[in-house]
Protein backbone atom coordinates (compact mmCIF):
# COMPACT_ATOMS: atom_id res chain seq x y z
CA UNK A 1 0.00 0.00 0.00
CA UNK A 2 1.28 3.47 -0.85
CA UNK A 3 2.02 5.99 1.82
CA UNK A 4 -0.33 8.94 1.84
CA UNK A 5 1.13 12.36 2.26
CA UNK A 6 -0.35 14.76 4.77
CA UNK A 7 -0.46 17.46 2.10
CA UNK A 8 -3.41 17.87 -0.21
CA UNK A 9 -1.30 19.09 -3.15
CA UNK A 10 1.96 17.23 -3.69
CA UNK A 11 3.78 19.50 -6.14
CA UNK A 12 6.96 21.25 -5.05
CA UNK A 13 6.64 24.76 -3.56
CA UNK A 14 3.21 24.38 -2.05
CA UNK A 15 3.46 25.15 1.68
CA UNK A 16 7.20 24.48 1.76
CA UNK A 17 7.87 27.36 4.08
CA UNK A 18 5.63 28.58 6.84
CA UNK A 19 3.79 31.82 6.10
CA UNK A 20 2.86 34.51 8.53
CA UNK A 21 -0.84 35.21 9.07
CA UNK A 22 -2.45 37.98 7.04
CA UNK A 23 -3.11 40.35 9.91
CA UNK A 24 0.52 40.55 10.91
CA UNK A 25 1.88 41.83 7.58
CA UNK A 26 3.40 45.29 7.65
CA UNK A 27 1.32 47.81 5.64
CA UNK A 28 3.24 49.29 2.74
CA UNK A 29 2.07 52.66 1.45
CA UNK A 30 2.80 53.52 -2.15
CA UNK A 31 3.33 57.01 -3.38
CA UNK A 32 1.57 57.68 -6.64
CA UNK A 33 3.05 60.22 -9.00
CA UNK A 34 1.15 61.64 -11.97
CA UNK A 35 2.24 60.50 -15.40
CA UNK A 36 4.06 63.00 -17.53
CA UNK A 37 4.41 66.62 -16.56
CA UNK A 38 2.22 67.87 -13.73
CA UNK A 39 -0.32 70.48 -14.83
CA UNK A 40 0.70 74.08 -14.23
CA UNK A 41 -2.82 75.45 -14.41
CA UNK A 42 -6.31 73.92 -14.69
CA UNK A 43 -7.29 72.90 -18.18
CA UNK A 44 -9.53 75.45 -19.85
CA UNK A 45 -12.03 74.50 -22.49
CA UNK A 46 -12.95 76.70 -25.39
CA UNK A 47 -16.67 76.10 -25.06
CA UNK A 48 -18.86 78.08 -27.43
CA UNK A 49 -21.31 80.50 -25.87
CA UNK A 50 -25.05 80.72 -26.28
CA UNK A 51 -27.09 83.29 -28.20
CA UNK A 52 -30.74 84.01 -28.89
CA UNK A 53 -31.78 83.68 -32.50
CA UNK A 54 -34.99 84.41 -34.40
CA UNK A 55 -35.45 82.06 -37.36
CA UNK A 56 -38.01 81.92 -40.14
CA UNK A 57 -40.67 79.27 -39.41
CA UNK A 58 -40.76 78.16 -43.04
CA UNK A 59 -37.11 78.01 -44.21
CA UNK A 60 -35.06 78.42 -40.99
CA UNK A 61 -33.21 81.53 -42.17
CA UNK A 62 -31.72 83.61 -39.35
CA UNK A 63 -33.56 86.92 -39.07
CA UNK A 64 -32.57 90.28 -37.67
CA UNK A 65 -34.52 91.63 -34.70
CA UNK A 66 -35.78 94.62 -36.70
CA UNK A 67 -37.23 92.40 -39.43
CA UNK A 68 -38.82 89.96 -36.98
CA UNK A 69 -40.62 92.66 -34.98
CA UNK A 70 -41.89 94.69 -37.96
CA UNK A 71 -45.58 94.29 -38.79
CA UNK A 72 -44.98 93.83 -42.52
CA UNK A 73 -41.58 92.09 -42.45
CA UNK A 74 -40.75 89.29 -44.84
CA UNK A 75 -38.02 86.66 -44.86
CA UNK A 76 -35.07 87.64 -47.05
CA UNK A 77 -34.58 84.04 -48.26
CA UNK A 78 -38.06 82.62 -48.92
CA UNK A 79 -40.17 85.82 -48.89
CA UNK A 80 -42.79 84.51 -46.43
CA UNK A 81 -44.50 86.92 -44.04
CA UNK A 82 -43.02 87.07 -40.54
CA UNK A 83 -45.92 88.58 -38.53
CA UNK A 84 -47.79 85.25 -38.52
CA UNK A 85 -49.08 82.83 -35.92
CA UNK A 86 -46.57 80.17 -37.02
CA UNK A 87 -43.75 82.60 -36.21
CA UNK A 88 -45.24 83.65 -32.83
CA UNK A 89 -43.96 82.64 -29.40
CA UNK A 90 -47.51 81.87 -28.20
CA UNK A 91 -48.38 79.49 -31.07
CA UNK A 92 -49.42 76.10 -29.67
CA UNK A 93 -51.28 73.58 -31.81
CA UNK A 94 -52.81 71.90 -28.74
CA UNK A 95 -54.26 75.08 -27.17
CA UNK A 96 -57.65 76.66 -27.84
CA UNK A 97 -57.58 78.56 -31.15
CA UNK A 98 -53.96 77.31 -31.39
CA UNK A 99 -52.71 80.16 -29.16
CA UNK A 100 -51.54 80.17 -25.54
CA UNK A 101 -52.96 83.66 -25.07
CA UNK A 102 -56.68 84.34 -24.81
CA UNK A 103 -57.81 85.47 -28.26
CA UNK A 104 -61.44 86.20 -29.20
CA UNK A 105 -61.41 84.45 -32.61
CA UNK A 106 -59.30 81.84 -34.36
CA UNK A 107 -56.90 83.28 -36.90
CA UNK A 108 -56.58 81.12 -39.99
CA UNK A 109 -54.36 80.32 -41.90
CA UNK A 110 -51.51 80.30 -39.40
CA UNK A 111 -48.79 81.13 -41.92
CA UNK A 112 -50.51 84.22 -43.39
CA UNK A 113 -49.83 87.83 -42.37
CA UNK A 114 -52.08 89.02 -39.52
CA UNK A 115 -52.40 91.95 -37.12
CA UNK A 116 -52.58 90.12 -33.81
CA UNK A 117 -51.70 92.35 -30.84
CA UNK A 118 -50.26 89.44 -28.82
CA UNK A 119 -47.54 88.68 -31.40
CA UNK A 120 -44.00 88.10 -30.14
CA UNK A 121 -41.38 86.50 -32.40
CA UNK A 122 -40.27 83.04 -31.32
CA UNK A 123 -36.63 83.03 -30.24
CA UNK A 124 -34.49 79.97 -29.76
CA UNK A 125 -31.28 79.63 -27.76
CA UNK A 126 -28.47 78.13 -29.80
CA UNK A 127 -24.78 77.51 -29.38
CA UNK A 128 -22.62 80.16 -30.95
CA UNK A 129 -20.93 77.96 -33.54
CA UNK A 130 -20.21 80.48 -36.25
CA UNK A 131 -16.65 80.17 -37.42
CA UNK A 132 -15.03 83.37 -38.56
CA UNK A 133 -13.58 83.58 -42.04
CA UNK A 134 -9.95 82.57 -42.34
CA UNK A 135 -7.07 85.05 -42.60
CA UNK A 136 -6.99 84.57 -46.36
CA UNK A 137 -10.60 85.70 -46.64
CA UNK A 138 -11.97 82.15 -46.92
CA UNK A 139 -15.72 81.90 -46.29
CA UNK A 140 -17.05 80.31 -43.13
CA UNK A 141 -18.33 76.74 -43.19
CA UNK A 142 -21.95 77.92 -43.00
CA UNK A 143 -21.44 80.29 -45.94
CA UNK A 144 -19.80 77.55 -47.99
CA UNK A 145 -22.76 75.23 -47.25
CA UNK A 146 -25.31 77.91 -48.19
CA UNK A 147 -23.43 78.60 -51.44
CA UNK A 148 -24.04 74.98 -52.53
CA UNK A 149 -27.79 75.64 -52.88
CA UNK A 150 -27.71 78.94 -54.80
Amino acid sequence: MALMSDRKYRHRGYQDEPREPRGERPQVTKEYAPRGQPPIAPKTFSMPGFREVVRCARCGNELTVATAWSADGACSRCGSALHTCAQCLHFDSSAAFECQKTVPIRISPKDALNTCGEFEPRTTVERDTKSPGGPSGAPSARQAFDDLFK
